[in-house]
């Protein structure tokens, strides 16, 4: 029998040419592949968009609004959350962040990875150090002494007239550090960068003056600003648009919209925060009306007005009251002092005319009926309404046609007491100071009870309320120019506590 044949060496050297042939034509594809893929991955991470850069970073081109978001790499820099613009909103602060950033190089197949920081910005920094300030103020307000604790040249909040005398001026040293505002240059006098400086309404026009001067909280640069300012004046648009007695302030309301039109198309802040970092100021009693006329306005918006009428919608989180000061002449300089407590022989004292219902009660209750409440419509020939309050011991102010009344700054110049007599009406400064310590509050159905509850009051208790109306005074004095802790800032102060309580994001 003959062997198996053995393959021959031709038939080995076909063989091995065809299974390689065969590994080639699958392997070779997938080389292929393989490399094609590679190299349009990386062409196409190297030519990624710079938009899509930037909303890595947290950037955008996008218009600014006022975020109902946050962003998942914000962390609380504050312990309690912020009010925000926006109903059942909380937001938080901004620490710094630092993230990485996973880069490959060109023509290279090694990955390395590079620590990049966040750049924040300008509005975030702004954000970051009201977060630190808020801080301070918190830290500030667990001490409850009556004396601050930080050292001042000029003065130290201290006594029962505060709510909390340290929180206050640690509050009033991070605004001098920090508050800017930027004044929209938009607009024409008189309307615009314009006020009265001599009537009821003069504080209106004082502020407005103000800050046109360029004080130390104005800013030239809107990018490096906390608050912006909207410098129309509701006194002067009354003057000159409104025709008395038709009712139709149709012109009013096309000023006050064409102007908010005006300074959101040419500048991006009132679209970014839908106003909650504007502010606007008025002391006539159609300032709330006014501002209704923009429904930001009047929801969003910082509202300085001197009408505080709660029942009107003020709301005291976010809106100030503003003290009414009546400059008969213009003239801010010799308003200041009364008689010592001994030398006021008058209980309490009053004089207006018949405005509103709440006056109507007070002087059919009391018009010529007692020495020593003496209330009056009309003063007799002869005698000084100025020395009257300087003799009183209690000086009544009640309310005119709107809350607010010019009697309670002037029952504190002459260092009486002030006796408020109102419904639904907000003090000026009631953030920071304790009304109670040097003023008594009547309600409107107590009218009739106004002797007892004062003759109620102790010779000693009045004697101390009498020392810090004094005391207060350096809060309601207006000064050419203005200096710390006075009116002017005092109504800054205010607005700065309210650019507080919110937070706006890009």
């Amino acid at each position: 029998m003959k062997p198996p044949n053995k393959p021959s060496s031709s038939s080995s050297s076909y063989m091995w040419p065809s299974y390689s042939f065969m590994v080639l034509l699958l392997v070779l594809p997938l080389l292929l592949i393989s490399i094609l893929v590679f190299t349009l991955g990386e062409a196409r991470y190297l030519s990624w968009p710079p938009w899509k850069a930037d909303k890595l970073l947290g950037y955008t081109d996008a218009p600014l609004v006022l975020s109902t978001k946050r962003p998942s790499e914000l962390l609380v820099a504050a312990q309690s959350p912020l009010t925000s613009s926006k109903p059942n909103e909380t937001v938080l602060d901004l620490p710094q962040v630092g993230e990485k950033q996973e880069m490959i190089k060109n023509n290279e197949t090694s990955i390395t990875s590079t620590n990049v920081t966040k750049r924040h910005s300008r509005l975030e920094q702004l954000e970051a150090s009201l977060a630190r300030a808020r801080s301070s103020i918190r830290q500030a307000a667990q001490v409850r002494n009556l004396t601050s604790t930080d050292d001042d040249p000029d003065y130290v909040p201290q006594g029962p007239i505060y709510r909390n005398a340290n929180a206050f001026h640690r509050s009033y040293l991070e605004m001098e550090k920090l508050f800017k505002i930027y004044v929209y240059e938009e607009g024409d006098p008189p309307m615009f960068h314009d006020g009265p400086c001599k009537s009821i309404y003069s504080t209106e026009g004082r502020f407005i003056h103000e800050m046109e001067k360029g004080n130390k909280y104005r800013t030239q640069n809107p990018d490096e600003a906390l608050i912006y300012f909207l410098p129309f004046s509701v006194v002067k648009m009354v003057q000159y648009l409104y025709v008395p007695d038709t009712r139709d302030r149709s012109a009013m309301k096309r000023a006050v919209t064409d102007y908010i039109n005006i300074i959101s198309d040419k500048h991006p802040f009132w679209n970014r925060s839908l106003g909650a970092d504007h502010f606007m100021l008025s002391c006539h009693d159609w300032g709330p009306v006014t501002s209704s006329y923009v429904p930001h306005l009047f929801n969003k918006s910082i509202r300085v007005l001197c009408n505080a009428n709660t029942s009107e919608g003020f709301n005291p989180s976010k809106d100030v009251s503003f003290p009414e000061i009546h400059l008969r002449t213009g003239e801010i300089k010799g308003l200041i002092g009364g008689f010592s407590p001994s030398r006021r022989p008058i209980l309490a004292f009053f004089a207006g005319r018949l405005h509103g219902h709440i006056r109507y009660l007070l002087l059919e209750q009391w018009k010529g009926k007692d020495q020593d409440v003496q209330v009056y419509d009309q003063l007799p020939k002869g005698v000084s309404y100025d020395l009257m309050l300087k003799k009183s011991k209690f000086c009544l102010c009640p309310s005119g046609y709107e809350v607010a009344s010019p009697r309670v700054v002037e029952a504190i110049y002459a260092e009486c007491v002030p006796v408020l007599i109102s419904d639904s009406y907000v003090p000026p400064f009631s953030d920071v100071l304790n009304w109670k310590s040097f003023s008594v509050q009547v309600q409107v159905k107590d009218i009739p009870n106004i002797k007892r509850i004062l003759t109620g009051i102790s010779q000693s208790q009045y004697l101390r309320m009498q020392r810090r109306v004094k005391q207060v005074q350096k809060h309601f004095v207006a000064n050419g120019p203005p200096t710390r802790f006075d009116v002017f800032h005092m109504i800054v102060h205010s607005i700065w506590l309210r650019r507080l309580n919110v937070r706006i994001e890009d």
